[in-house]
């Protein structure tokens, strides 16, 4: 799972102990390289370098089961009772500095700290359990720009209390004669090391990598398209070291296909900006993406860029799907399992994000931003089929502020 911002190329190596949607949909491109955004890159190196700071403040909460039937909704005001709990808060910071060397050659890097604290589930949407992190991350990557293409490698480091992560990436594009197609190529390997505070185990290994394919194509001056094909396999230690009965294989496949399609409409000053994405895994999660995105553009340098986004997964085939309102106690593994789970992003369901961006132009170098997305989750909004029963509606909120100097 990742945690980013648009525009920052972050890796978060180790996941946020809820639903990783709502942070990985901060970032534009969905089949990201560790170190390396998804994006075209232009034939030539920037004139000027770039200072970025992003701020991030994420929070979640789920309701609590407050009816004799162990349903879950609003609480009724005369007993008091709260109708969410808090799970976890993440407060984030990202400094990014892009530099052109020459004409040729630019480098850039991003510099993450970010602050974990609050409470998540050791089992389906019960029994909480504290947790606070720190987390520091950096990347740097070069990029040589060459007549029809650009070359671009990376690195990255990312460390906390019981997990760190060290990556590297190759990039590379190359463009048609007439810079209307533009092929992209990718590769991304990581290396994790795993030592949970409750020493469920100690220095654990796991190993990924990740290939990307993609095309760019502009149809007309107002049409652009994009397809990428990503793969992905890591071996290793997945399991989560915090969560009751769960053991999952120690090897995982990915297959990821995206489609973007960007039209403007010059007669209203504004661009939509729309995205599928189709994911499938070795672990049996078959997920769906649908994003929507309006850019209009106003006078003065404003511009405001509403957004919606759908999500639905099926559940992993390990996934113990037990109703837990019908007992206090985790479930236990199914007879002779080998693998098992009562994780909730593991199971089956739907998610629903709306989102705003407000953007202001101060002048030619200088703008600032600030994006609040609102996410949503239950079982029964699941595509097709029937969620998983029993799990606590889930939501998040997600406010980032910006501002990029161009010098």
């Amino acid at each position: 799972m990742g945690l980013a911002w648009e525009g920052v190329v972050v890796v978060v190596t180790r996941p946020i102990p809820q639903l990783p949607e709502l942070g990985a949909a901060l970032l534009s491109a969905a089949m990201a390289l560790p170190c390396v955004m998804g994006a075209a890159h232009a034939e030539s190196a920037p004139e000027k370098g770039t200072l970025s700071f992003k701020y991030l403040n994420y929070k979640e909460s789920q309701q609590v089961t407050n009816d004799a039937l162990g349903g879950y909704g609003r609480a009724d005001s005369k007993s008091g009772a709260s109708a969410f709990d808090d799970r976890i808060r993440v407060k984030a910071s990202a400094s990014s500095l892009v530099v052109p060397l020459n004409s040729e050659w630019a480098m850039s890097g991003t510099l993450i700290t970010d602050s974990i604290s609050g409470a998540s589930p050791a089992y389906h949407t019960q029994a909480l359990s504290g947790m606070k992190d720190f987390r520091r991350a950096v990347d740097t990557s070069i990029t040589h720009y060459l007549p029809s293409g650009t070359v671009t490698v990376g690195v990255s480091h990312s460390g906390e209390n019981d997990y760190v992560s060290r990556a590297v990436s190759l990039i590379a594009t190359k463009a048609s004669e007439n810079k209307n197609t533009t092929w992209t190529a990718g590769l991304g390997i990581n290396r994790d090391q795993i030592s949970p505070a409750n020493q469920i185990v100690f220095n654990e290994t796991k190993r990924s990598s990740e290939v990307l394919l993609g095309l760019t194509q502009v149809l007309t001056m107002n049409d652009i398209v994009q397809f990428n094909l990503g793969y992905y396999k890591g071996q290793g230690y997945f399991s989560d070291p915090y969560k009751i009965y769960d053991e999952r294989p120690r090897d995982r496949t990915q297959q990821k296909l995206q489609s973007r399609w960007n039209h403007h409409f010059s007669e209203l000053n504004g661009t939509s900006r729309l995205a599928y994405r189709y994911y499938t895994d070795s672990w049996g999660i078959r997920s769906h993406t649908f994003d929507a995105e309006w850019v209009q553009r106003f006078g003065n340098g404003w511009s405001a860029a509403p957004a919606l986004r759908y999500y639905t997964q099926t559940a992993a085939k390990f996934y113990v799907e037990v109703d837990p309102r019908l007992s206090p106690f985790p479930a236990s593994p199914p007879p002779n399992a080998l693998y098992f789970s009562e994780d909730q992003r593991m199971s089956a369901f739907g998610g629903l994000t709306m989102g705003m961006k407000l953007t202001k132009q101060l002048n030619l170098d200088t703008k600032i931003d600030v994006k609040l997305e609102q996410y949503g989750q239950k079982g029964v909004w699941i595509l097709s089929g029937t969620g998983s029963k029993g799990l606590a509606p889930f939501y998040a909120r997600s406010l980032q502020v910006g501002i990029s100097h161009s010098f």
